[in-house]
């Protein structure tokens, strides 16, 4: 605010003097002219004081007009203030009320019939059932099971054809379809979004081949056929771009032989060199090579030259993930040591190899699967346990820097039951999309796996969010939690708000 007592006495400190001095001027040229003309002013004072008086008057009528001027700024300014001060408030209740219905609390109620036994039943009479019960987790693995049935319902999300009321809503568990009515198949993927074309793509596994054993303690399995690349504006409908890096089926020295493996690639946009890179999982049929691949393209959609495998920092790599920072630095993050710890390292600046740089963490707690994402200077991650193709329970992470220490937080999931919870809602991470419009708030991707048709695998994208004080304590706090919590939430139906990308 402008004093305006202040601003009037500056007027009248450093304005009336000079006024006065200009009228005792004129009266001094006025008096020598009327002696020169040999007449004599009868009244000089008289003159004087009707100067000083007109003057004076003049000076009022300024400052007065000047503090109107600033009283009427002032009011303007506050008006104008308090205006956006409502225009803010209403945007953030807005904004909360949005993400409010996103983090709404659904519960799950379901029953699961003791399983029948698998053993002959004369056998069982004659020696009894000894065999210990099958667990929740069994029962959705086995396909046979009613309980399996329930999370791989025959129904579809169709972007085409489904109708009104099912137009942008996210079903968990429910097959997929691109644009061309086909399930989507990208599995183990991550989504890059192209500021060039304001488009979202989708890249990850292909898996539809068969699925087998590659031997009898081998896990199940299907050959390479490539890195499938989907395109969306809306994250929602989702057109096939095709395979943009396929496998090998001639070559079995290479890399991507078919009977090989290829899992989790996750693709970043360099901006030096206006390439796109693809990091890989690369191992072959017993999971002894433990590498990483990189390969290299001019546009989104692909084709990607496949460059080399290694092992990064001279360590084993399995499931990992890659994150391009807002400084243009970017990161490998792979499970390492038979999967017993997590390593980060710096990428090159042409993210075609990793530095020397290189930390690890998480250290004896076998965690695979890291999807990392950043919110306000912190960054998050979410991690998976090492129980090949079945659920279990996921953790999230945080630190102020992003080579460490690492903090644990506690299980994110939320709603559901506590089955669900215990099971990531029977499903593994793969990859966390933030989501510019709405702060705080991100698309949880994960992987339902159906190891005994891999190809028929679901999506779980659920919505996550940043904020209120984490259930349990981080473990270097001391017992007072730092960080804010990173909440999964549970719907079996929901969808992004309208507009959500200006909102």
């Amino acid at each position: 605010m402008v004093s305006f007592v202040g601003f009037s006495n500056y007027l009248l400190g450093s304005q009336i003097i000079p006024l006065q001095l200009c009228c005792a001027d004129q009266l001094g040229r006025i008096s020598g002219t009327t002696m020169a003309m040999g007449t004599r002013s009868r009244h000089p004072k008289s003159l004087a004081l009707r100067c000083y008086a007109a003057s004076h008057r003049s000076l009022t009528l300024l400052v007065w007009s000047l503090a109107a001027l600033v009283i009427l700024l002032n009011f303007h300014l506050l008006t104008t203030g308090t205006h956006r001060e409502d225009l803010s408030s209403r945007a953030h209740e807005i904004h909360r009320s949005i993400v409010r219905e996103l983090e709404e609390v659904e519960e799950e109620m379901f029953q699961v019939k003791p399983a029948r036994s698998r053993r002959n039943p004369r056998a069982v009479r004659r020696k009894g059932e000894h065999s210990k019960p099958h667990s929740v987790v069994d029962e959705f693995l086995d396909e046979s099971s009613a309980v399996h049935d329930m999370f791989f319902p025959e129904t579809a999300m169709d972007p085409v054809h489904g109708g009104n009321d099912s137009m942008y809503f996210y079903h968990p568990g429910r097959v997929w379809l691109d644009t061309d009515g086909k399930p989507i198949q990208a599995h183990g993927g991550g989504v890059l979004y192209d500021e060039k074309t304001e488009t979202y793509y989708w890249y990850g596994e292909n898996k539809d081949g068969k699925t087998y054993k590659a031997h009898t303690k081998g896990a199940d399995r299907v050959d390479i056929v490539g890195v499938s690349c989907y395109s969306s504006k809306d994250l929602w409908a989702w057109k096939n771009e095709g395979v943009v890096l396929r496998g090998e089926v001639k070559n079995v020295t290479h890399d991507l032989y078919k009977s090989n493996v290829l899992e989790r690639p996750k693709v970043i946009y360099n901006d030096q060199t206006s390439k796109y890179v693809m990091w890989m999982h690369i191992d072959d049929t017993n999971y002894t090579k433990a590498s990483v691949g990189v390969a290299v393209s001019n546009s989104p959609t692909g084709p990607f030259s496949y460059l080399y495998s290694k092992r990064p920092h001279d360590c084993e790599s399995r499931d990992m993930t890659i994150f391009k920072d807002d400084n243009g630095k970017a990161y490998l993050i792979y499970s390492s040591e038979d999967n017993s710890e997590l390593h980060i390292g710096e990428l090159t600046d042409d993210y075609l190899d990793v530095t020397n740089d290189m930390r690890s963490f998480l250290i004896a707690q076998h965690r695979e699967a890291p999807a990392l994402f950043k919110f306000e200077g912190v960054y998050y991650m979410i991690t998976s346990g090492c129980t090949s193709w079945a659920p279990n329970t996921a953790l999230a992470h945080a630190a102020t820097s992003i080579m460490g220490p690492w903090e644990t937080l506690g299980n994110p999931c939320v709603g559901g039951n506590d089955i669900f919870r215990s099971t990531t809602f029977f499903s593994q991470s793969t990859f966390v999309v933030p989501l510019p419009g709405l702060r705080g708030s991100f698309i949880f991707m994960a992987d339902r796996w159906n190891p005994s048709e891999l190809r028929d695998s679901r999506y779980v994208w659920l919505p996550l969010t940043v904020g209120g004080l984490p259930d349990e304590a981080a473990d270097y706090s001391f017992m007072f939690p730092l960080w804010p919590r990173v909440s999964i939430y549970w719907h079996r139906r929901w969808r992004l708000p309208e507009g959500w990308t200006d909102s």
